[in-house]
């Protein structure tokens, strides 16, 4: 008797189990689906495939010009040290900049019969999705408000005022974007919907044709070098 009872129990206690298992997996949230159709996967392996041809020239151009480096090194190591220097100045930022370009300017939006709230700026936000739109395309180099833009420049809100580095930016804002393929650059941005972001925030975008021939400043950021200091060598040639 009593081992029939272990039995019942044992019995109630797997179908209660067996009822909590399949309840458990009925409310677990299940996988999420592919529901690319082929075209959407083909343009995906397309934008891999570019972005890896991409990343396998450029370790095939730094690979050329460290090669170029050890060949100039035994020849003349002070000639290569100087070009190289003036290398990393430009890519710094730390020296003007010129070629085709596309200009932006950021204004107020003034469109006939409007009557809504006049910008009185542009937001950090903002501005830094105009700069990825611009990267985006295909920019090499950017200029905010004469401000140019490095790795090391910050675009934020301080006290209300949109600041890029140390600049205090002021309606109209002028952006200037240099580009290998300036064409490419002002196409994009024209079908982009940019534009409407800045709508939005009653600021209006617009966008000159390719200019041929424009300057850009250098950075007038100060580098920070962290991590490196004078070698003893140094302080004594000193």
């Amino acid at each position: 008797m009593e081992r029939k009872r272990q039995l019942y129990f044992a019995g109630i206690a797997g179908v209660f189990g067996l009822m909590l298992a399949v309840g458990m997996r009925t409310t677990l949230p299940s996988e999420e689906r592919d529901t690319r159709d082929i075209w959407e996967l083909r343009a995906d392996l397309t934008k891999e495939q570019k972005l890896e041809q991409q990343l396998l020239e450029e370790l095939e151009r730094y690979e050329a010009k460290l090669r170029h480096y050890r060949r100039e090194e035994q020849e003349d190591g002070e000639a290569a040290l100087e070009e190289t220097v003036a290398e990393l100045r430009e890519e710094a930022g730390l020296t003007e900049v010129k070629g085709r370009s596309v200009v932006l300017t950021i204004a107020p939006f003034a469109a006939g019969g409007y009557v809504g709230p006049v910008a009185q700026t542009v937001s950090p936000e903002l501005l830094q999705r105009l700069v990825n739109e611009l990267n985006k395309y295909g920019a090499k180099e950017i200029a905010i408000s004469g401000e140019r833009l490095t790795n090391q420049t910050a675009i934020r809100d301080v006290n209300g005022v949109t600041k890029v580095g140390r600049r205090p930016l002021q309606l109209p804002v002028e952006v200037k974007a240099i580009a290998d393929d300036a064409d490419k650059l002002y196409s994009g941005l024209t079908v982009s919907p940019i534009r409407d972001d800045f709508i939005v925030e009653n600021l209006e975008l617009s966008i000159s044709k390719p200019k041929p021939m424009i300057a850009i400043p250098p950075s007038t950021e100060r580098l920070e070098v962290k991590y490196m200091e004078t070698t003893s060598a140094g302080k004594e040639e000193k």
